[in-house]
């Protein structure tokens, strides 16, 4: 990841943290889901004017030639548009990792609903907004709202499609156009899959940016570099290059700094940096205890150090995100509270994020997925996982076992590149986990010295509540000053 973006990431995560973060989505956002761009969508129109779609380059005149030969009639476009964008498409892991993100504003041009569906699939309230009708109501305590400025696949007559669409824009559609001047005054946006080819947004940026002149808030676009590969030779390859070079000069009018990667797979390692570094500082608590003798035969000794955790990490400046485990999560929950309590003399939710598990589910099915969808939303949100106890208690065995659901958290935690904090000494899986850990310690951290190791066997020292806490934010600060990281 080159410097630019990685300098990016660091801006943009201050404004999603601030609240003044917004997305723009184009259509190339969606192709990689399976939706075509709108040369494909229309190269069966410009067949029937006796047009090559490879030569045009004005697409909104091509859709208005079509309506023109139909007597004014554009019954073939709106059937086109609704014959693609109602076929089901799954989500691809762009649209999830954007869902996940704690981002509110997202205008798009596109039609299909691939945005709005993976924010409900991530559990918000979304608010869509397609015609003027839409921009006087509120969804009640809405989690985002996705303003489809040209229109939704559900209603192909009112999409803006053609050329007279684009040219009464800023009369049939002024609310739109206020709005989104709103949000680019006042929120950073990110631009992905967006070609800056439309007349409706170069409109608002033209106006805005006269307006506001040096005063412009900064934006940026993910961009493709052109690729050698892409033509037939290489005059027309330096043509491409000198061309995009000519336009990105001509988007920093506009305050929008282009971000050029190779391929377009590189957006989805940005949005994860992007969802990694946000969740930097969420730590998510694994553990249950239904006995704690492994670390402690005294059960109060073992609670104390949970909740003396809980404190330090909060006075640390972490947020915790606890599944309310058996004997763990109680004890998580009162030290937590404890200490945003006493700090700031009232409750902060951002501090802690609870997700107790359903309980009642006879199906052992429905249960066991529900409860790893609950498992991967938690630890989605965190980018430390530390691992304590680890024991439940099997009542058709009449004694003490490991506990499944957290060696499952722990699979989750890699896969989604936590950083994973084993305090073997509190036995259990925490202990088989460490144990596992050791073995080969570049499986799961980069750059392993010595250093590393003796904080990683400390993990693993029965000591006082104290100095053991001491090592386990001696362990997670190494990975913050960078020069350690998750290796998975």
């Amino acid at each position: 990841m080159n410097r630019d973006i990685s300098s990016f990431i660091d801006r943009y995560v201050k404004e999603i943290q601030n609240y003044t973060a917004a997305m723009f989505i184009g259509a190339g956002f969606s192709m990689n889901a399976g939706y075509v761009d709108w040369k494909n969508l229309l190269s069966g129109i410009a067949e029937d004017l006796g047009l090559d779609i490879e030569k045009e380059t004005d697409l909104i005149s091509l859709a208005q030639y079509n309506c023109n030969e139909n007597g004014q009639n554009r019954g073939l476009i709106n059937n086109a548009l609704f014959e693609e964008f109602t076929k089901e498409k799954d989500l691809d892991e762009n649209h999830k990792i954007l869902a996940k993100l704690p981002i509110s504003t997202f205008w798009t041009t596109n039609y299909d609903s691939l945005i709005e569906e993976a924010l409900r699939d991530a559990r918000k309230i979304v608010d869509v907004k397609y015609n003027n009708s839409h921009l006087s109501l509120t969804i009640p305590h809405r989690d985002a709202v996705v303003y489809k400025m040209h229109g939704d696949k559900s209603n192909p007559y009112e999409a803006i499609l053609i050329k007279d669409d684009y040219e009464q824009y800023y009369q049939k559609h002024a609310q739109f156009i206020t709005s989104l001047s709103g949000d680019l005054i006042s929120k950073t946006f990110l631009f992905i899959g967006f070609s800056f080819t439309d007349p409706n947004l170069d409109y608002i940026l033209s106006r805005i940016r006269i307006d506001y002149k040096e005063n412009n808030r900064q934006h940026y676009a993910i961009m493709r570099k052109v690729n050698e590969n892409d033509y037939a030779n290489k005059a027309d390859y330096e043509y491409a290059k000198r061309k995009q070079e000519l336009f990105m000069g001509d988007l920093k009018r506009y305050s929008i700094k282009p971000l050029m990667i190779d391929e377009y797979s590189e957006i989805t390692d940005i949005l994860k940096e992007i969802s990694r570094r946000l969740n930097h500082n969420n730590v998510f608590v694994s553990g249950s205890a239904y006995e704690y003798s492994e670390y402690s035969e005294d059960e109060k000794s073992a609670t104390d150090f949970i909740q003396s955790l809980s404190q330090r990490l909060i006075q640390k400046e972490f947020n915790i995100i606890s599944g309310f485990g058996l004997g763990v999560g109680s004890a998580v929950i009162y030290g937590t509270l404890q200490e945003i309590y006493m700090k700031n003399k009232k409750i902060n939710e951002e501090r802690l994020l609870l997700r107790p598990f359903p309980q009642g589910i006879v199906d052992d099915s429905t249960r066991e997925k529900l409860w790893r969808e609950y498992r991967e939303d938690m630890i989605s949100r965190a980018g430390v996982s530390i691992f304590i106890f680890g024991n439940k208690y099997d009542k058709d065995k009449e004694t003490t076992v490991l506990a499944d659901g957290m060696k499952q958290e722990f699979e989750i935690a890699v896969k989604q590149h936590n950083l994973i904090v084993p305090v073997g000494c509190t036995g259990y899986v925490a202990h088989e986990i460490w144990k596992e850990i050791h073995e080969n310690l570049s499986n799961y951290y980069t750059n392993v010295d010595d250093e590393l190791t003796a904080a990683f066997e400390k993990l693993n020292e029965k000591c006082k509540e104290s100095q053991l806490i001491d090592n386990i934010l001696l362990f997670i600060e190494l990975f913050k000053k960078g020069k350690y990281a998750s290796a998975n």
